[in-house]
Parts: C-alpha cells; sequence; structure tokens
C-alpha cells in the first residue's frame, strides 16, 4: 500500500512537472533531460515495486509450507496421541481383568484356607469323642472285671461271653451291632448322591470358577448346596452363585443369591463378603439408597477386616459418610 502512494505522488509529481513545462516555456533541451530523469525514476520505482511484490510472494510461498509442515506434525502428533490413548485403554483394561482374575484366585485360596480350618475342627471334635469313647470302654472293662467273679467272666455268669469287650463273639440269637458299621444317611436328608465326594465337587466348582467357566461352576455350585446343604461350605458355595451372577453383570440375581447367604447360614465364613457386594449390586441397579445402607452395615458390623475398607472407599467415591446422619 505504501509503495503504491509514492508511485502515485511520483505520478503526480511526473504530470505536474509536465504541466508546468508547457505553462511556463523553458529551453528544450532543459525540459528533455528533465524528462528522462523522471522517467527514469518512475522506472526505478516501478522496479523496486516489482522486486518487493516477489519477496512478498516468495515470503508467502515459505510462510505457507511452514504452515503446512505445523499442521502435518500436529495432525502425526494427534494420530500418536490417539494411538497412546488406545494402548493405555487396553493395558487399563487388561490390569482391570488381570485384577479380577487375582481376586477370584484370592478369594479362591481364602475358601481352600477356610476349608482346611473346617477340616481340622472337624478332626479336633473326632479325636475328642474317640478319646471320649475309649476312656469309657476302659471304664466299662475295668469295672467288669472287679465286680466279675472267679473262675467266670467279667460279667459274673460261666461261660457267657462279655458283651461289653470289643471283638467278643455275641450271645447265640443275638446280632452283632458292635462291629457291624451302621448305614450313613445321605447328608441334609438329600435323595440321590453324587458320584463323587463333596471336597471333589466343592474343588471342581472353585476350580472352573477361578478359571472363568461360570455355566460349569454355577451348576457345580448348585449340586453342592443340593446334595451338602448342611456342609461346611454350603454357604460358600452360595456365595460363589453371587459372584458367577455378578460377573456376569446379573446384578439382581446376585443380590437374591447374597440375600440367601445372609438370611439362611448366619455364621458363615462370607457374611461380609456378601453384605458387600449386596451393596455393590443395588448401586449397580440404581438402588442408591439400599447399596449405601447396607455398604454402611457393614462398616459397622465387620470394623477392620478388608470388606469394611472396601465398602468405606466405595462410599467415601460417591461423596457418601461411612455413618448414618442422625
Amino acid at each position: 500500500m505504501r509503495i503504491r502512494w509514492v508511485v502515485l505522488s511520483v505520478v503526480a509529481m511526473f504530470f505536474g512537472a509536465l504541466g508546468g513545462a508547457i505553462l511556463a516555456p523553458q529551453p528544450a533541451g532543459a525540459v528533455s533531460r528533465e524528462m528522462i530523469e523522471l522517467q527514469q525514476t518512475v522506472n526505478q520505482l516501478l522496479q523496486g515495486q516489482t522486486d518487493m511484490r516477489s519477496a512478498i510472494d516468495a515470503n508467502n510461498a515459505t510462510l505457507k509450507t511452514l504452515i503446512q509442515q505445523s499442521l502435518d506434525s500436529v495432525s502425526k502428533l494427534n494420530t500418536q496421541m490417539d494411538a497412546l490413548q488406545k494402548t493405555v485403554q487396553d493395558s487399563t483394561a487388561n490390569n482391570g481383568s488381570r485384577l479380577d482374575t487375582v481376586t477370584q484366585q484370592t478369594q479362591g485360596l481364602s475358601d481352600n484356607v477356610q476349608d482346611i480350618q473346617a477340616r481340622v475342627g472337624k478332626l479336633s471334635q473326632q479325636l475328642s469323642d474317640m478319646q471320649n469313647l475309649l476312656q469309657s470302654i476302659d471304664a466299662k472293662v475295668s469295672g467288669g472285671a472287679q465286680g466279675g467273679a472267679p473262675g467266670g467272666t467279667p460279667n459274673g455268669t460261666p461261660g457267657a461271653p462279655d458283651t461289653n469287650t470289643p471283638g467278643a463273639a455275641p450271645p447265640q440269637g443275638v446280632p452283632n451291632t458292635m462291629n457291624s458299621p451302621s448305614p450313613s444317611p445321605a447328608p441334609g436328608g438329600a435323595g440321590n448322591m453324587p458320584p463323587i465326594s463333596a471336597d471333589t465337587l466343592y474343588q471342581n466348582a472353585l476350580r472352573d470358577y477361578t478359571s472363568g467357566n461360570y455355566t460349569l461352576a454355577h451348576q457345580e455350585f448348585s449340586d453342592y448346596i443340593k446334595y451338602f446343604p448342611t456342609n461346611d461350605l454350603a454357604s460358600n458355595s452360595q456365595f460363589y452363585l453371587g459372584e458367577i451372577a455378578y460377573q456376569q453383570n446379573n446384578f439382581k440375581a446376585a443380590i437374591t443369591a447374597y440375600e440367601e447367604v445372609l438370611m439362611q447360614y448366619p455364621h458363615s465364613f462370607k457374611l461380609a463378603a456378601s453384605l458387600l457386594k449386596k451393596g455393590m449390586a443395588e448401586l449397580e441397579i440404581g438402588e442408591k439408597s439400599a447399596g449405601i445402607r447396607d455398604l454402611r452395615a457393614v462398616v459397622s458390623r465387620f470394623p477392620g477386616g478388608d470388606e469394611s475398607r472396601r465398602a468405606a472407599a466405595k462410599l467415601h467415591e460417591i461423596g457418601v459418610s461411612t455413618r448414618s446422619p442422625r
């Protein structure tokens, strides 16, 4: 724009000088020289304008190239950021899946420990019962030997066998009930027995659950509850039915299974876990009040445990106090 004004000014001066020359007669030689100088000046200005325009065009081309390179760099950076974000999301998903697997395996190990503890308790009770039985037998044998007649049997009847002595033959016509095994009733009054033992059935179900074979694990845990409803691990089986439903996002069925543990097995190892997961499932289906109530119950009923800490963390996550408002 500035160059244009300079050119216009020079042109105006040129025409002014030309008009002055016309109006004021001067020598022909002087006028011709001035005209030549003025024409040279105009040509120089025009050449300068052309050079400046060429420089501006070159600068614009360079700037355009730089802008295009910047846009390409931004596009590549966006592509790399998308790839990085996808990698992070995949890594997060894999870590979450691994965490779920570790959690399931930890639960399986915890149940195995509880199973061992229950077996040790049973063995201890059986050992105590056996000791009491042996003491009772010793007392009866000692008492019979002291009260027996000389030359007779411990019962005082000549020739009569001692029916209190283990391994002695019973009198004729009396059935031997001491050494014959008594028929064992079906556990819990169940009808048909499964083809495998309770321990094997439970271990198979737990293995299938931890490996993600939920359909088979559900059937096996259900069979355990059906055939062994009074066994110590029946409540664990009921809890894992809820866990399977929870993993499959069937939260209503999970809540029903957890409630079954809380109602039918008041002494279960899984009371705290069932109440915690019941609250979690209720939050998942939008039953916020019930979920908050159950999570607070976990904190108050089972303080210091892992379930209590998880319940408190979930309450803090949703912005709720661990204590009920008064």
